[in-house]
């Protein structure tokens, strides 16, 4: 009889989980049935164990080989034209065949048909699944995100015209005619403070402008449409400034007139290119108002900024995974990794992280799919989650990836495995969109500006009330901590004691996600996602004696961590 890669794998002494399949061996899966309707989640039930199978094995495979060979940058002809182009390896070019066409995930929001579902998906459908594919392939999920992103902001600011003309482009699961999408934000001079944005528009007798700058980060850089701020009003500050779709290509098939001046080095994402863009009068139409070009980018950002949360939170649960698989199948000492209690304890806290993320992302989703369908409670609370899930789980993300290249030991460290590519990754979340620093005050902004906090709490109140009751030795200590974790973050909004932002971010961040795991608990029959709601309390909201001897091991959470799947 053969023996299977993981049976091979699981006997030797270096465990090797390829081929393992990523939606399967996650215990958790049964929380969306929490999230999406029965029918829906019947129908993509089978979608996620394809892609979780996908994701294990050749989706990983096509990763590791795209990390290693780097787009390039071709920028003549052999006859000396000028031209931009951004040449990917053919294993890039494979995951995004299967990213934009064959799960459509940057059109299943769009439009009816994707994965054969009659109607557009929620965006619980559309992260469940991308969950997944970020634990084989991260890079990619950047532009796949700002694709999705785009159609969203065009759909929601754009001329009815353009919007008919170019949706259908960015939507398609035609991979030949796919028009990916970018957006050009960050210039030398204007990163966070996007009211030092330089770019000139100016009007053209025909309606459409002329772009004139330079770009300094542009992710996608080659993408058939980028949104694109400038400055159109003869004004300084955020109201000068106007958001405007730039396209790759003219009406009559020749380049715009940008160039790609070089693309960057990085730490991670290595297979996606990031480019240098210089503008010398590229056409581009309006978006939106005049003048108002920040505000229409915001919805483009803290729906990236959702996204990146939920890649994070992808990225921690394939670092557990792999961690979880080593810790079984590795012997030392005559033991089993994960018999040992200092290893169960350090795989207790990275489950209690990478579980806080994944709750986060789908209490996000669900805020912001009610705020577009007009849920006037839901638009402040979506307007302070979003940032949350964007400091908080991308931090956590550094820390969980970088633990689960210790477990495998020397062998994480070396790029054979995933363990660097998915450490390399890991820390690009906390710089996208906005830094740690910048998306935490933006958490105390949402509270002066958007009156979010009381949408909060209330939010809290209702999943505790719907959710599993917590113990009765931690009924206080709960009521205490939620009750401190508001007030004062009311109180540095209130007395712009900034310096404690981050603080006050991180302490709402472990009340939404305890409360979360309480009322995911009871709706889906989960009775660990309440142990792991107690983590939460007792070590990340409560404060702890760093050499108190009373902690003891969590037994139900260790036999959770422990089971086979």
């Amino acid at each position: 009889m053969q023996i299977s890669h993981q049976e091979l794998s699981a006997m030797h002494p270096v465990p090797d989980a390829r081929g393992t399949n990523l939606f399967e061996a996650d215990p958790s899966q049964a929380l969306l049935r929490c999230y999406l309707p029965e029918d829906l989640h019947a129908h993509l039930l089978p979608h996620l164990k394809r892609l979780g199978g996908l994701a294990g094995a050749l989706l990983d495979d096509l990763a590791s080989v795209a990390d290693k060979h780097p787009p390039t940058l071709s920028v003549r002809t052999r006859s000396g034209i000028d031209q931009s182009v951004v040449e990917k390896h053919p294993a890039y070019i494979e995951l995004e065949r299967y990213a934009y066409s064959e799960f459509g995930l940057a059109a299943m929001s769009h439009r009816a048909g994707v994965l054969g579902w009659h109607s557009p998906m929620p965006p619980a459908a559309k992260y469940a699944l991308t969950y997944l594919f970020v634990q084989a392939e991260f890079g990619l999920c950047c532009p796949v995100s700002m694709t999705d992103s785009l159609a969203r902001t065009l759909r929601k600011f754009g001329d009815p015209a353009l919007v008919d003309k170019v949706l259908p482009m960015v939507t398609t699961q035609d991979f030949d005619a796919l028009h990916q999408g970018a957006m050009f934000m960050t210039e030398q001079g204007a990163g966070s403070d996007v009211s030092a944005t330089s770019t000139v528009a100016t009007q053209a007798d025909d309606g459409t402008w002329r772009l004139h700058g330079d770009k300094w980060f542009c992710s996608n850089p080659d993408a058939g449409f980028a949104m694109v701020l400038a400055r159109s009003e003869p004004v300084e500050g955020l109201k000068g400034i106007s958001l405007f779709l730039l396209p790759r290509d003219l009406p009559d098939g020749s380049h715009n007139h940008f160039r790609i001046l070089r693309l960057k080095d990085k730490l991670g994402t290595r297979s996606m290119a990031s480019g240098e863009i210089r503008m010398e009068g590229a056409m581009a139409w309006l978006v939106g108002e005049r003048g108002k070009g920040f505000k229409h980018m915001a919805d483009m950002i803290n729906n990236s900024r959702l996204s990146n949360g939920v890649r994070a939170a992808g990225l921690m649960r394939r670092a557990l995974t792999e961690a979880l698989y080593v810790a079984k199948n590795r012997r030392a000492f005559g033991k089993r990794l994960i018999d040992m209690p200092l290893m169960q304890r350090q795989l207790s806290k990275m489950a209690v992280w990478t579980e806080q993320g994944r709750s986060m992302v789908f209490q996000t989703a669900r805020a912001l799919e009610a705020a577009d369908r007009g849920d006037a409670q839901a638009k402040p609370l979506a307007r302070i989650l979003t940032p949350l899930i964007k400091f908080r789980t991308c931090r956590d993300a550094r820390k969980v990836t970088g633990d689960g290249m210790e477990v495998r030991g020397g062998c994480g460290y070396i790029e054979e495995w995933s363990d660097p590519r998915v450490l390399r990754d890991a820390h690009l979340g906390s710089i996208w969109e906005g830094t740690s620093n910048i998306v935490a005050l933006d958490v105390i902004r949402a509270i002066q500006k958007e009156g979010s906090l009381p949408a909060l709490r209330e939010h809290v109140h209702h999943l505790l009330m719907d959710g599993a009751p917590v113990l009765d030795s931690l009924s206080e200590l709960q009521s205490e901590r939620i009750e401190k974790a508001f007030a004062f973050a009311q109180q540095v909004a209130d007395h712009a004691d900034l310096e404690k932002a981050r603080q006050a971010a991180s302490a709402l961040y472990h009340v939404v996600t305890m409360a979360a795991m309480r009322w995911e608990s009871a709706q889906a029959a989960l009775p660990m996602r309440a142990r792991l709601a107690d983590m939460v309390l007792v070590h990340r909201l409560s404060a702890r004696d760093p050499i108190n001897d009373s902690s003891t091991p969590d037994t139900e959470l260790i036999d959770w961590l422990g089971a086979p799947v």
